[in-house]
């Protein structure tokens, strides 16, 4: 049987009488940066400031490839016009140079081309006879030319003018009325004949270039020739010149001229996500950086935390392991002060015992063992086991032994013993109860006369054989008043050991009681040895370093 055992955990468990240090509440209004805080955050910022530039690197590149190839596609644009104005004037030129320069004929050919633009490509239209010495034209369809009022200048343009194919260039652009002027010549066996055409500059320098779809995302300013100069400008969309910022420029040849453009971005021409991706990046990544920082500081203090609580929980232990180590020492001490301190020498008899106490645990155990000399002849042998452990069952423990020896002074017979004690315990206040053996020993008979209150019986030695001694089983003490126990007698061989013990040595946990008995008796049987050296040998095989039961052995051994 097992006895009803309740373990009480020493003063101090794992984890009670430990004091935390407590953080003020004012602590957490005085926040301070960790180093983790500081590193975590001025990393998130360099790979958010790495990743912004990179991106606004990439714009920017992406920005000045596709300036520049819009730049270009204007320049086309631009060049493709020169076709349009050079094929009408040079084919007015051939035609007055065949015709000796018809006027009529001159006129009839130009007048479709000549009006108002959009839709149609001059203002004016002069026909003029070079190689005399007096400039001056023989024909005008559509406003008079303005170049006619700047003689000297008209005079080096038709002398630069003289090769025929070629669109000649010039800019009137310092008068009232700007103007920008084209010619063509022709020359024959009559003489050579110039074709002249002009179309007034809008005074505000904007023209219809402006609303064409290929300008309508750009900034522009078209100058005469392949300068930059504000004088020189043509037409502009930009209120003060030059134009500021990212811009992209060509030169245009344009017949014997040329033209400088200048182009730059209204806007994205990537697209507006594009030129708001940096920015998205740099504030979201300072986002990103200072949650991370954040959550790096709570982690870093925690650790710290769990690092201060570990060494607290260290200490404890270590206070708890040398607490453990003298309460278990103090415990043994009084259970080995509850027992008898020496068993009493009889002849005839050799008289051992062991008490092992559990393996865990710090408190007194209620196993116990008396062997006490009768007369000459007998002996009694009482072994018991009391339910629970403490201070509890260590009172009850003492209490039964004495009031064994009182009872086994008045009547020696086990069954009387055995029922005085139960009535005994039965009568006192606490509820404990308690499975006892008891035997008379009879030492020159041979004889064992035996009672057992809910106790194991015990085994019986004899040469190389080992059985449990047959006896009827009664109640334990304590569970019923006026308890009657039933003896048995026996005789016993020659040289015979008798092995009386709590059930720790037998009882394992999952296990059923007959396996831990058939492992005793097969432990004791073999070659006889001492009686000393079989209970060592039994307390040491039988009890596990993990056994969570006190254990008591008694061994009586016939010397004859």
């Amino acid at each position: 049987m097992t006895a009803s055992r309740v373990d009480v955990a020493p003063s101090l468990g794992p984890l009670e009488g430990i004091t935390v240090p407590a953080r003020p509440i004012s602590s957490m209004w005085r926040w301070r940066p960790s180093r983790a805080f500081g590193f975590a955050l001025v990393m998130g910022l360099i790979v958010t400031a790495a990743l912004a530039l990179t991106a606004l690197a990439v714009y920017n590149r992406n920005e000045r490839r596709l300036l520049n190839l819009r730049a270009r596609e204007l320049n086309l644009v631009l060049a493709a016009t020169a076709p349009s104005i050079q094929t009408p004037l040079s084919s007015a030129a051939e035609l007055a140079n065949a015709t000796n320069g018809n006027p009529q004929k001159f006129r009839a050919f130009i007048e479709p081309y000549v009006g108002l633009p959009p839709r149609h490509p001059f203002a004016s239209v002069s026909l003029w006879p070079l190689g005399k010495a007096r400039l001056a034209p023989t024909a005008v369809v559509g406003t008079a030319p303005a170049l006619a009022s700047q003689p000297e200048k008209l005079r080096a343009f038709f002398a630069r003018a003289k090769r025929p194919g070629i669109l000649n260039l010039t800019g009137i652009l310092g008068s009232a009325h700007p103007t920008l002027g084209f010619a063509s010549t022709a020359t024959g066996r009559g003489g050579a004949f110039a074709v002249y055409a002009e179309n007034p500059l809008p005074a505000n320098r904007r023209s219809a270039l402006e609303r064409n779809s290929a300008f309508s995302d750009l900034n522009y300013a078209l100058y005469l020739g392949r300068s930059k100069r504000t004088a020189d400008v043509l037409v502009t969309s930009v209120s003060r010149l030059p134009i500021k910022g990212r811009q992209a420029s060509g030169v245009v040849p344009f017949g014997s001229g040329a033209f400088t453009l200048v182009v730059a971005p209204r806007g994205s021409l990537g697209g507006s996500f594009f030129a708001s991706l940096p920015w998205i990046i740099a504030v979201f990544g300072v986002f990103l950086a200072v949650a991370a920082a954040l959550m790096t500081d709570r982690l870093a203090r925690r650790r710290q935390r769990a690092e201060e609580l570990a060494g607290i929980l260290d200490r404890v232990a270590a206070e708890n392991r040398e607490m453990y180590t003298e309460q278990r020492s103090i415990s043994q001490t009084l259970q080995h002060a509850l027992l008898p301190d020496a068993l009493p020498a009889f002849k005839g008899l050799t008289v051992s015992a062991r008490y092992v106490p559990a393996a865990s645990g710090v408190d007194v155990g209620g196993d116990w063992y008396d062997v006490i000399v009768v007369d000459d002849r007998h002996v009694l042998l009482v072994i018991g086991d009391v339910s629970g452990h403490g201070l509890r069952a260590a009172t009850t423990m003492a209490l039964m032994r004495h009031a064994t020896l009182a009872y086994a002074a008045q009547d020696s017979r086990p069954a009387s013993v055995l029922a005085k004690l139960s009535d005994f315990v039965k009568s006192a206040v606490q509820d404990d109860f308690a499975t006892v053996f008891c035997a008379l020993i009879d030492v020159e008979d041979h004889r064992l006369t035996m009672a057992s209150a809910g106790h194991m019986p015990p085994l019986l030695l004899s040469g190389e054989d080992g059985e449990f001694v047959d006896l009827q089983v009664g109640v334990p003490i304590g569970v019923g008043q006026n308890s009657h126990y039933q003896e048995a007698t026996m005789s016993v061989p020659p040289n015979s050991t008798l092995v009386a013990f709590t059930d720790g040595l037998v009882e394992r946990r999952g296990e059923v009681l007959d396996v831990g008995l058939a492992r005793l008796r097969h432990l004791a049987m073999g070659h006889p040895i001492a009686l000393e050296a079989l209970l060592a040998k039994l307390a040491r095989d039988l009890t596990s370093e993990d056994h969570h039961d006190d254990t008591a052995l008694v061994g009586i051994q016939w010397q004859s």
